[in-house]
């Protein structure tokens, strides 16, 4: 079972791959914070200040400006999150989201994914916001 959510950021890629990796600028749209820049083989702890929580994602696989692919979770198998930039010109691009492992056989197993598929809406909102146009959209809905 996967989870795959996909928007159009009119930017390049090499700027939305820097704005995942770069731990200054994840701030801007997603985590309020990330230990390191992302490099593969890395375990790199993500912070949300606003719900005084964090927790650990391991990077499997780097491709510069093209790909990021890790794996988080609360047990050993947690979930693969792949995420790909398609650059459709220099000056936009589509990123791609797929979030796999997802067990078939949970009893909320439809909540699960709609929860899911809303995060990963609502962050790519905010880079969207933060990429072209500088707000920082973030903890915009936090009460």
């Amino acid at each position: 079972m996967n989870n795959l959510t996909k928007m159009k950021i009119f930017k390049p890629a090499n700027e939305v791959f820097e704005a995942f990796v770069d731990p200054l600028k994840i701030g801007k749209f997603w985590f309020s914070m990330s230990s390191e820049r992302w490099e593969q083989g890395k375990t790199i702890t993500l912070r949300y200040d606003e719900y005084d929580a964090q927790g650990d994602i391991k990077i499997i696989e780097i491709e510069l400006n093209k790909k990021i692919v890790f794996q988080w979770g609360a047990n050993e198998e947690g979930h693969r999150v792949t995420i790909t930039l398609n650059e459709l010109s220099n000056s936009e691009s589509i990123i791609e989201i797929n979030e796999e492992g997802f067990d078939e056989n949970e009893d909320n197993i439809i909540s699960q994914m709609l929860d899911n598929k809303e995060g990963w809406v609502y962050m790519l909102t905010c880079l969207k916001g933060y990429l072209e146009y500088g707000v920082n959209l973030r903890a915009a809905l936090v009460k």
